[in-house]
């Protein structure tokens, strides 16, 4: 019987790429066993690995923004898909809220960090990823149409805070801007919030504005250079409603 941590670092082995059977020489684990962990979860209890996925919440309606804005499903053997989030070493914060909204979306399955330069991919392995995320394919996302299922769009509707939420926290930045103005003859400088977020996906920028449409939250459009994906919002209400539910990265 082999401890919790053991089994998830030799996860995190077979989730780097390598095959069974060189992390069997290695660990001296059994192939057996690995490809049951990688194929089921490394948690101990097994009724859980087989628990439906929970894609009708909150924690889900983040989970998708993350994946939509940094994550990706790569393909296994036998049919086991690694779904991977790559959160930035700048907000440590992001990768425990990407971490908590996987153990909710798929409770008893197992979730592991893998470094990377600047980064940390967390990782979970499951079959049941695709159907979670059937906006997976092959190709870039801003190479290819990003619709969401229909059954995805009810749970934007009653959850768009949390679906915005995960999109900024993939690709989105909160900046202070600031102006001078002379008050009394004092000059004096002010400063405000303002929100941003930049996708190469016109598909992913329109749901995005389309749930902040849905919440109240005007936004308009920034060119750089003829670029226009970049999505602002500067009025001081909106900015408020984002201050309230949204905040800074972690």
């Amino acid at each position: 019987m082999y401890d919790l941590a053991t089994r998830r670092h030799a996860l995190r082995l077979v989730a780097s790429g390598r095959s069974l059977n060189s992390v069997s020489q290695e660990t001296g684990i059994s192939r057996a066993a690995l490809r049951a962990w990688r194929d089921r979860g490394v948690e101990p209890a097994g009724a859980l690995a087989v628990t439906p996925l929970r894609t009708d919440g909150p924690a889900y309606a983040y989970l998708l923004g993350l994946y939509l804005g940094d994550g990706c499903l790569s393909a296994h053997r036998r049919g086991v898909y690694a779904l991977r989030i790559a959160c930035a070493d700048d907000w440590p914060g992001l990768a425990d809220a990407c971490e908590q909204a996987i153990r909710e979306v798929r409770p008893g399955g197992s979730v592991f960090r893998v470094r990377k330069q600047g980064c940390a991919m967390i990782t979970s392995m499951s079959k049941q990823w695709p159907a979670a995320f059937p906006q997976h394919g092959p190709g870039r996302k801003h190479e290819r149409r990003i619709v969401l299922a229909s059954w995805q769009q009810q749970v934007v509707a009653a959850h768009p805070w949390e679906f915005i939420r995960g999109l900024f926290h993939s690709d989105g930045c909160r900046v202070t801007n600031w102006t001078e103005r002379v008050v009394r003859g004092v000059r004096k400088r002010y400063e405000y919030p303002r929100y941003f977020f930049t996708n190469t996906s016109a598909d992913i920028r329109r749901l995005y504005t389309d749930a902040l449409d849905a919440v109240g939250v005007a936004w308009t459009e920034v060119r750089k250079r003829g670029d226009a994906r970049n999505i602002s919002v500067a009025r001081r209400e909106s900015v408020a409603l984002m201050e309230r539910h949204i905040g800074a990265k972690y």
